[in-house]
Parts: C-alpha cells; structure tokens; sequence
C-alpha cells in the first residue's frame, strides 16, 4: 500500500475514462502505510474508490483475490468490492503494472480496541471462513514454510548470532512438524489492526486481501490474535484473546485437532511476519511513503508462544 509506482492525476483519468463508468477523476491522493502494492484514493465526481497497482503480484495470480473479495462480498462479508471494467473483467494494467479499482470501505483503523471490539472481529472473521467454504478457486499461502526456508538465508547474514539461532531453530521446528488435518479454505492471513475498518460500532470491513490464499483456518485465527491481543512484552493479554476467541467461537466452535495445535499456530503465525519484516527492513525496495514495520514486535511475540502455554483454550465441538 506504499506509492512505489507513480501515477499523475491526468493518467488516472485518462485510464479510468477508457476502462470504467465511474464518472470524472477528480483528485488522487496516494495511500501512505503498507509495503506491498501501490495504492491511491480515487474521488470521481460520483464516489470515492481505491486504486491499487501489484508491484510484486503476477496477473496470473490476482483473479484469486479479486474473485474471492467479489464472493465474500456477495455473500454480505464486509469487504471491499471489485469495480468490473467496460470489458466486464476486474483487472487491468496501468503504469506497466496490474491495476484494479475496488470499493472504499467504510470507517477507520483503531488503535486501542475495546473488548467488544476485538469480539466483533473475531464473529466477522468466522463467518468470512464460512462464507469462503464455496470459493472454488485455490492458491497455495505464498508466506508459507516454502518461503520462510528460501528467504531465511538472505536474511541471516544481517542477524546477530542469537537472532539467527532463533530463526533457524523456529523454522527447523515448523518445517518438521506434522499437521493434522485441519479445516482449511481462503483466509485473510494478514488481518492486522490496520486492516479492519470500524464505522462507528460495527466493523466497517476487513480491507488488504493481497495474502489472501488457502489455508488453515486456526492460523489465521492466530496471526489476528498475534496483533490484537498481544502485549508490548510480547505476551498475550488474556482478556482481549478471550474476545477473539469467544467471539469466533459464537459463530463457528473449533475443532479437537485446532485446539491441540493452537500453541504451534501461534508461533507459525509470529514466525511468518518476523520473516517477512526482516526481509523488508534489510532488503528495503525503493519507493515513495514506505514504512517497514518493526521486526522486534512479532520477535517477542514468537519468544514468548516458544516459553509458554496459551492462556486461553479454544472452545470445540
């Protein structure tokens, strides 16, 4: 969502007038948070829209997201809906780079959640896990074990000893670990605090659905509970993973084997953003308003799922 493609107002118009009916192209501000794609507000004298180019997504790869946002969104899933061009497909190519236009999702990001809060983003997080049960399409989780263990060894070299000891011992411990068989099927993987919109009380939408992929559901459950619920230690804050927990659960109850495998969860979902933020705080790409996320958060976060027990046990059938 940083601007790493630059698009002037008299392009986004040019191309919004050929392609879509959305109106005129009034002003295009670009979008300052992220590291992934290229994204703007786009206001046309009929609405407000997003903007978004793939900086490192191939074509091939985008109708998995764009279809999966246009499904949950059917199936009333608060998300941002994909704007069908005049050719009647959702993406196209601006600037040399895959483009598509979506829906401006109402509300803002919270910093400090209430209880309630955190609980309402767990229900809307169970019923996008069952909404997806009907998508057909399938992509492998790209921010998988596949690509912790081929990144790991650009990374290590920026790494003190104990930090590198560390890796390799997490990453030894996943890739070697036998997984039940789990329910599976498209989840968000990436539902950090800046990617739910509140509007008012209700959750405006879960915006950002570029990780998208299929996967176990419990993991994604933890990847949000690593950012909701944690501690600046590190450590989970017991009544904020009650709400999430209790929240999801209202809508679909866990399973023996998510509960038995909830702890190595935890950690596969700590281990895949530490990952990823060392690899883009040493390995930055050039661009304007990009802002790489601390390392050092998830860090304590994985430390602390290796030396301890969950402190809540997910409720099951």
């Amino acid at each position: 969502m940083s601007v790493f493609t630059k698009v002037s107002l008299e392009e986004a118009q040019a191309w919004v007038k050929h392609h879509y009916s959305l109106g005129k192209v009034v002003q295009l501000d670009g979008i300052a948070s992220g590291i992934e794609n290229t994204n703007f507000f786009l206001h046309t004298d009929q609405d407000v829209f997003v903007l978004t180019l793939f900086e490192k997504l191939l074509p091939q790869e985008l109708p998995f997201y764009l279809n999966l946002m246009a499904h949950l969104s059917t199936r009333g899933v608060p998300v941002p809906n994909p704007i069908k061009r005049l050719d009647g497909q959702y993406l196209g190519e601006l600037n040399g780079k895959p483009a598509a236009i979506v829906s401006r999702i109402p509300g803002a990001p919270i910093t400090e959640p209430s209880l309630n809060q955190i609980e309402l983003v767990g229900e809307q997080l169970a019923h996008l896990h069952l909404a997806g049960k009907s998508y057909e399409q399938h992509l492998d989780n790209l921010r998988g074990r596949a690509w912790w263990t081929s990144v790991s060894p650009e990374i290590h070299p920026f790494l003190n000893e104990s930090d590198s000891d560390l890796l390799r011992s997490e990453i030894a411990y996943q890739v070697t670990f036998g997984m039940q068989d789990l329910p599976k099927g498209p989840i968000h993987a990436d539902l950090f605090r800046d990617n739910v919109l509140f509007d008012a009380s209700r959750v405006g939408g879960f915006i950002d659905f570029y990780f998208a992929c299929i996967d176990f559901w419990v993991y994604d459950v933890a990847i949000t509970a690593n950012d909701w619920c944690v501690c600046p230690d590190g450590s989970m804050d017991h009544e904020r993973l009650t709400a999430l927990i209790g929240g999801y659960a209202s809508v679909r109850l866990f399973t023996q084997e998510e509960a038995a495998n909830w702890q190595t969860m935890l950690r596969a979902g700590a281990l895949r953003f530490w990952v990823s933020r060392l690899y883009d705080y040493h390995l930055p790409r050039a661009g304007e308003l990009t802002h790489a996320h601390d390392p050092e958060v998830v860090k304590r976060v994985l430390i602390h799922h290796r030396n301890t027990t969950p402190s809540v046990v997910l409720p099951t059938q």
